[in-house]
């Protein structure tokens, strides 16, 4: 059987402003944002990702604190494009390690303004075999712009 990691809540406490941040400083696609009068939720998901993060006011987003989400690994085929990019956009990012010459132990990290912290790993065979090749994510619509 096969398991596969869908979503990750990422506690914060100010949805829009994390929208703000995840969608037009980090890069991540708005698949949907629900407000009713019992909720607010948003997914936003990593171009080229399996996997979307969801934040809001689900009861279960109000058991943890904001910014107690610590060390989810993203995972990049160039970390030095990456980060610029991300400092481009105004994300503070942590200098580049390198922790292993070999591929997948070149790291970074950055901080939503909740303080949630991220890894950024590159592992460059990425580039060239991606884990959901481009003609499924155009297939089911994940190049749409949102």
């Amino acid at each position: 059987m096969d398991w596969t990691l869908e979503v990750v809540i990422v506690p914060v406490s100010d949805i829009e402003r994390s929208i703000e941040f995840y969608r037009d400083r980090v890069g991540f696609d708005l698949d949907h944002h629900t407000v009713t009068e019992h909720l607010e939720i948003a997914q936003l998901t990593p171009r080229g990702s399996g996997c979307s993060i969801v934040i809001g006011s689900l009861p279960s987003q109000q058991e943890m604190a904001p910014g107690s989400l610590k060390g989810v690994q993203l995972v990049v085929a160039d970390a030095e494009a990456a980060r610029a990019e991300l400092v481009e956009r105004g994300v503070d990012a942590s200098p580049i390690q390198v922790i292993d010459p070999r591929d997948g132990g070149t790291f970074f990290g950055f901080a939503d303004p909740d303080g949630n912290t991220w890894s950024v790993q590159q592992i460059k065979a990425r580039g060239e075999h991606p884990l959901i090749p481009v003609e499924a994510r155009q297939r089911f619509g994940a190049e749409q712009e949102y």
